[in-house]
């Protein structure tokens, strides 16, 4: 049919064809749709032929997705797959990467061969175009700066003591009237919250007074979530499915060609781009004017005058003090509403170390940093639950060299090696067969917090690069657990902590968010 076309065009015809094709517009358009089409027939092939680089079961289970048929997310599927191995190692072949919940191989990647496991040049070019060169996606003399800078002052008392006043205002002014309202509700009615959404509001408000020194009132309910926030969890989650593709030439090519979910996350970053400069602008105006300084971006800005290696540190802030303490304490009302005998035994102890524990106004008071340390169970009971469920549930370094794991599996130079904290913490070989309970009693020795090795409980790292803001968070998220435990009572609606289902992202996050009715105990209500 094309010849025949072609038959009985006329020069003029053909003429005018030729000319529209050699516009630069034309051109352009229809290299894309030859791209986006032999990506649909690559793409394609994968789907619907078993991988032919690779015969494996899992490689297959992997690129066909038959895994779904089983399991609800990957990182359970990758659970069930470590249980399997006696070493707990894995390789799937597709993705080059080796994978861990051995406690052995986690220390030998973090302290016995550190320098063998940088974050490597293939994951900084996935998260690039995002954290740039802040802390999580660099090596060498970069992170050490960083982190000598970042580690000097999270220690000192004076950002210490600026953010416990940081989080107890915000649960004193915003977060507990906020749950207050929501238990009365609309002419006296319960309405239902998203947790998940109120506690990443929660988190950003007090991130951003901490590190920035600046006040967005996301958790002002009555108004829409920050434009920062949501470009933030847009590129978070489509920068970490460019790590999902099993070629990554896949990825860089929609980049290239600006498409789909490349065009997406550049728009998203772009955003991010634009109001990061924004706050930096915003803390050296305050800066002329106020002498407070007591912010973390303040510090940084005496040692640092480029303002692209700022907005990295900004981004990298937000990452470390929202996603991770949202996670985490979503988690926890999760759990907890699976389990009332641990909320009953939380506000047990807070009675006991509180004495009471009562405002003017026989509200729950807000517990201080010094009355948080002596709240060994609730210690016990976030540990507990972020054993479970992991903020960061996996992280990957890259092997520099050739080297061989204590389990005897061989890693090739290049090879991408990820210990799977998620997994870790549902291995009997690990935590004994009562691994799937939630148990806070496991982290007790005569009532007090006994840690575990960082290395079988890799949440926060281990060895050089464990975790700088570690102490800072467990005081923010014990507050708020403190705080919302004494006065209401959570449950969720529709969903329960023994099957989650969760949303794509650098840090773990629940799909479609987790609503809960919130109820004002008797004496809170006065």
């Amino acid at each position: 049919m094309f010849f025949l076309m072609g038959a009985g065009a006329d020069s003029t015809t053909c003429h005018v064809a030729a000319h529209a094709l050699a516009s630069p517009v034309a051109a352009v358009f229809f290299a894309s749709a030859v791209c986006t089409l032999a990506l649909a027939v690559l793409l394609g092939s994968m789907r619907l032929r078993p991988p032919w680089w690779c015969a494996c079961a899992v490689c297959e289970a992997y690129l066909t997705a038959s895994w779904t048929g089983e399991f609800d997310n990957l990182c359970d599927w990758f659970a069930h797959l470590l249980r399997r191995e006696p070493g707990r190692t894995v390789h799937v072949h597709v993705l080059g990467n080796v994978l861990t919940a051995n406690p052995a191989t986690v220390e030998h990647m973090l302290r016995g061969r550190f320098d063998n496991y940088p974050k490597g040049a293939p994951f900084s070019a996935i998260l690039a175009d995002f954290l740039g060169r802040g802390i999580f996606n660099v090596d060498g003399d970069s992170w050490l700066f960083q982190r000598k800078l970042a580690a000097a002052e999270l220690a000192s008392p004076a950002i210490r003591a600026f953010t416990a006043r940081v989080v107890a205002s915000e649960l004193r002014c915003r977060l507990i009237p906020l749950l207050h309202s929501a238990s009365a509700g609309q002419g006296g009615e319960e309405e239902l919250l998203d947790l998940q959404d109120v506690f990443r509001r929660f988190a950003f408000d007090c991130i951003c007074k901490i590190s920035f020194g600046l006040d967005p009132g996301c958790l002002e309910l009555s108004l829409p979530m920050s434009a920062f926030a949501d470009a933030f969890d847009t590129a978070s989650m489509l920068s970490a499915r460019r790590a999902t593709a099993p070629m990554h030439v896949v990825w860089k090519i929609k980049r290239l060609l600006n498409i789909g979910d490349e065009r997406e996350l550049r728009d998203a970053i772009g955003l991010v781009d634009d109001l990061a400069a924004e706050v930096i602008r915003q803390r050296r105006k305050l800066g002329s004017t106020t002498a407070s300084g007591d912010d973390l971006l303040s510090r940084f800005m005496g040692s640092i005058n480029d303002d692209k290696y700022l907005r990295d540190i900004v981004v990298s802030f937000l990452l470390a003090g929202r996603d991770t303490v949202a996670s985490a304490l979503t988690a926890f009302f999760l759990l907890l509403s699976d389990h009332p005998h641990v909320a009953d035994a939380i506000r047990d102890e807070v009675s006991r170390v509180t004495a009471g524990g009562r405002d003017a106004d026989d509200h729950p008071a807000i517990a201080t940093s010094e009355k948080l340390k002596d709240m060994h169970y609730v210690h016990a009971a976030l540990y507990e639950c972020m054993r479970l469920f992991p903020p960061v549930q996996f992280d990957s370094k890259f092997a520099a060299g050739e080297d061989t794991l204590p389990d005897g599996t061989p890693v090739a130079k290049g090879t991408r090696v990820t210990y799977h904290a998620y997994a870790m913490g549902r291995m009997e070989s690990v935590w004994g067969p009562d691994c799937a309970e939630f148990r806070p009693e496991r982290w007790l020795r005569d009532n007090q917090f006994v840690p575990e090795s960082p290395y079988r409980y890799p949440v926060f790292q281990g060895g050089v690069r464990v975790c700088i803001g570690k102490e800072l968070a467990i005081m923010e998220m014990k507050a708020a657990i403190v705080a919302v435990v004494q006065g209401f009572d959570i449950e969720t609606v529709g969903r329960s902590s023994r099957r989650p289902k969760f949303a794509p992202g650098l840090t773990a996050a629940f799909a479609g968010g987790v609503p809960v009715r919130v109820r004002r105990r008797a004496r809170a209500s006065g």
